[in-house]
C-alpha cells in the first residue's frame, strides 16, 4: 500500500470513530438513552397476612430500592394467614426466576427457606430467626437468607405497663401457638414480669377467630400484646375486651397504639422495611453474600402513647409520661 493510501485509510477510520462517538453522545438514532438498558430486577414478595405493621414493612422496603434508583418489578403474594398457602407461594417462587425474594413474617420466612435454596432471601418482621431455624446464627446466617428482626424491647414494654398500671398484679397475653416468634416473646415477658413482681397468664390460639374468646377467658389486671401476626389481625377483638372490662392494654408496636392500645416502646415497621431494602440493594448491586450478612435490628424504640385509648380503659396517663413521648396519638 502506498503512503497516500495509508493516509486515506487513517482519515476514513478517524471519521468513522468520530461519527460513532457522536451517535453515542446523549442518545442514538432511535431516541434511546444510555439509561434505557438499565437492569430491571424481579423480586418476589411473600407476606403471611395483611395488617398495618407488615404492610408498612413492605412500603419501607420498596422506598429503599426506589431511593437507590433500582428498577424493580414486584411479584406480591399474601398467604392471608394460612401456612399451607405460604408454602404454596414459596414453591412457586422457587421456579419463578426472581433475583431476590422478600419474606415478611416468620411463617412465610420458614416456607421460603425450605423451598428456595438458589436465590437470595431477605426476611423482615421475624422476631427470632435462629430459634425459627432460619439461620445458623445472627452474626453468620450461613446460607442464602438474611434480613432484619423485629425483636422488640419486651422488658421495657412490661416496665411501661407497670408504670401505667402500678396496681396491676397479673398480665394477660393472647398468642398464637403456631408462631415461634410469639413463643419467644412470651418467654421474655415472663422473665421481665418476674423481675417486676407480675404474674403472666397466657391463652394460646390457632387462628384469628379465637382472639376475643381467648382474651375474655383471662382474669387479669392488664393485657400485653406481642408482635403476633395472628393476634394483630384481630386486634380490635382483643381491644373490645380490654375496653369493656377497663383493663389497660400495652402493645409491642406503634401501629397497634394507633389502633387503640395505650402505649409502647415500639417498632417502626416502615423503618425496619427500609433497612431491609438497603440490604437488598447491597445484594443486587454489589453481590453481597447473604450467608455473611448479619441479621440486623432497629436501634431506637420511640415511645408512643394514646391518651384517649387510656381513658377508654379507665386509665389517666401522667403528664410526665405524655411529655416524654416521641409520638402522642391525638
Amino acid at each position: 500500500m502506498t503512503r497516500t493510501s495509508l493516509r486515506l485509510a487513517g482519515a476514513l477510520a478517524a471519521t468513522a470513530l468520530l461519527l460513532a462517538a457522536c451517535g453515542n453522545d446523549g442518545g442514538s438514532s432511535d431516541g434511546s438513552t444510555p439509561g434505557d438498558d438499565a437492569q430491571t430486577y424481579s423480586i418476589g414478595v411473600t407476606q403471611i397476612a395483611a395488617h398495618p405493621s407488615l404492610d408498612a414493612s413492605l412500603v419501607g422496603f420498596k422506598a429503599a430500592l426506589e431511593d437507590a434508583g433500582l428498577d424493580v418489578e414486584y411479584d406480591e403474594e399474601n398467604a392471608q394467614g394460612d401456612q399451607s398457602t405460604a408454602i404454596s407461594i414459596a414453591s412457586g417462587f422457587a421456579s419463578a426466576g426472581h433475583d431476590l425474594v422478600l419474606a415478611i413474617a416468620t411463617p412465610t420466612a420458614q416456607a421460603a427457606a425450605q423451598a428456595i435454596t438458589d436465590v437470595p432471601i431477605l426476611i423482615t418482621a421475624v422476631t427470632e430467626p435462629e430459634a425459627a431455624g432460619l439461620v445458623d446464627s445472627w452474626e453468620a446466617p450461613g446460607a442464602n437468607l438474611t434480613g432484619t428482626s423485629d425483636l422488640n424491647p419486651v422488658a421495657e414494654q412490661l416496665g411501661l405497663l407497670a408504670e401505667i398500671a402500678p396496681d396491676a398484679q397479673t398480665v394477660g397475653i393472647v398468642y398464637s401457638s403456631g408462631e415461634v416468634n410469639s413463643e419467644v416473646q412470651v418467654e421474655l415477658a415472663q422473665e421481665a414480669a418476674a423481675e417486676l413482681g407480675l404474674e403472666v397468664k397466657t391463652a394460646a390460639i390457632t387462628n384469628s377467630g379465637e382472639v376475643q374468646q381467648a382474651a375474655d377467658s383471662l382474669d387479669v389486671d392488664a393485657f400485653y400484646v406481642p408482635t403476633d401476626n395472628t393476634v394483630i389481625q384481630s386486634f380490635e377483638a382483643l381491644l373490645q375486651v380490654a375496653e369493656s372490662k377497663s383493663i389497660p392494654l400495652v402493645s409491642a408496636d406503634g401501629d397497634t397504639v394507633e389502633r387503640g392500645a395505650i402505649a409502647t416502646y415500639g417498632i417502626d415497621y416502615e423503618q425496619l422495611g427500609y433497612q431491609t431494602g438497603e440490604m437488598a440493594v447491597r445484594i443486587l448491586t454489589e453481590g453481597a453474600d447473604p450467608a455473611e450478612m448479619p441479621i440486623e435490628t432497629l436501634t431506637e424504640w420511640p415511645l408512643v402513647v394514646n391518651p384517649a385509648a387510656a381513658e377508654r380503659m379507665g386509665v389517666t396517663l401522667s403528664d410526665e409520661l405524655v411529655g416524654r413521648a416521641d409520638t402522642v396519638i391525638e
